[in-house]
């Protein structure tokens, strides 16, 4: 059911858009959303009851018929959210506005209709107070228009009047009636005012609390949150160091393999030395016959000629050297090969290092 019937006078004075939410009535804390999406909410003046009214209809559903009273607050709790405390419907609303410049015109409206809502009602109350003088004026006045009339009158007027006495006490108490009616009256509007402000200021409070409450907890989430991200941080710099290390191992890796490579081509070109001084070795023994051979002709013929047998003493020397040459040629060949078996073992075991290190890695 809509609540502004079509032949109500209400019109509508100003309308946004805002999602809609109510306090949650068990917790008092929590904002439970009275709509699934941003809905129209209007200001409504009833021209009738002099009254404004706040009202928002999501489909076939009301969620907010809201009279606006001079004793009510419009509360801006961040850049684009706002509330207001209805006593008369027990429950706090909220709007949740798209941008900061729609909130600001709502809450200038709600400030205006409220001024708006308290002038009619002084003036309202001025008329009460004009009508109960009027009231008093012609009370007072009609005790006398009754002696008059008692004391021109005839006597059936006499008797029907009951005299001027009996007169002027109804009046005067009637009058005291209706003064005792409005003072009564007045105290009530008085005491649920009071009342509406005492809940007004209790939901305010609770409100600021929740607000406060909510801080201190954004407050500890934001600390968390900074820890944890210095503890990422922390983190984040260890793997960076490890990948640096990871990094400084693939280049000694790499040293290391081209090492081993220059290592090979090393051993390779020993490897052909090595062929060539066996290869001269080999030539050694036919030296040794030749030698031999040509000794046996210097012997026979020492006698022939001088100068042969110093060639022959001198080709002695120069065998006796080779063979010392050669003696120490394999000495040094040995030990050549007894140093190249050792570096071939440590490159074996080298390689074996390295090959596990790979798998590790």
């Amino acid at each position: 059911i809509s609540p502004v019937p079509p032949y109500s006078r209400e019109q509508p004075i100003f309308t946004t858009r805002a999602h809609v939410f109510q306090i949650d009535p068990s917790t008092k804390k929590n904002w439970v959303p009275a709509s699934k999406q941003a809905v129209t909410v209007s200001y409504f003046y009833d021209s009738t009851r002099n009254s404004y009214r706040i009202i928002s209809v999501d489909g076939a559903k009301v969620i907010i018929n809201s009279t606006i009273t001079p004793n009510m607050t419009f509360t801006k709790t961040s850049q684009k959210f706002g509330q207001w405390a209805d006593s008369r419907a027990n429950t706090v609303f909220g709007l949740g506005f798209p941008s900061e410049q729609q909130l600001t015109k709502f809450a200038e409206k709600f400030q205006e209709v409220k001024e708006a809502a308290k002038l009619a009602r002084d003036r309202s109350q001025e008329k009460i107070e004009t009508s109960s003088n009027h009231s008093q004026e012609s009370g007072r006045e009609t005790p006398s228009s009754t002696r008059a009339s008692s004391v021109n009158g005839t006597d059936d007027e006499k008797a029907s009047h009951g005299g001027p006495a009996e007169t002027h006490l109804k009046s005067e108490n009637d009058k005291l009636k209706i003064a005792l009616a409005q003072s009564s009256s007045n105290v009530k509007k008085w005491e649920t005012e009071l009342q509406t402000l005492r809940e007004s200021n209790a939901r305010l409070t609770t409100a600021l609390q929740e607000s406060a409450a909510s801080i201190e907890h954004w407050k500890k989430q934001f600390s968390a949150c900074k820890e944890e991200n210095d503890q990422l941080r922390s983190k984040i710099e260890e793997l960076e160091e490890q990948c640096n290390e990871i990094n400084k191992e693939k280049e000694r890796n790499a040293q290391l393999s081209r090492r081993l490579q220059e290592l090979e081509t090393e051993l390779q070109d020993k490897e052909l030395e090595l062929e060539e001084l066996r290869k001269q070795g080999e030539i050694i023994p036919q030296l040794m016959s030749e030698c031999e051979s040509v000794s046996q002709q210097l012997q026979d013929a020492e006698n022939k000629n001088k100068d042969l047998e110093e060639k022959v003493r001198t080709l002695r020397t120069e065998v006796e050297e080779s063979k010392h040459r050669q003696t120490n040629l394999k000495t040094e060949l040995k030990n050549f090969l007894d140093v190249l078996d050792g570096k071939i073992d440590e490159l074996h075991d080298f390689r074996q290092g390295l090959s596990k290190l790979g798998i590790d890695n």
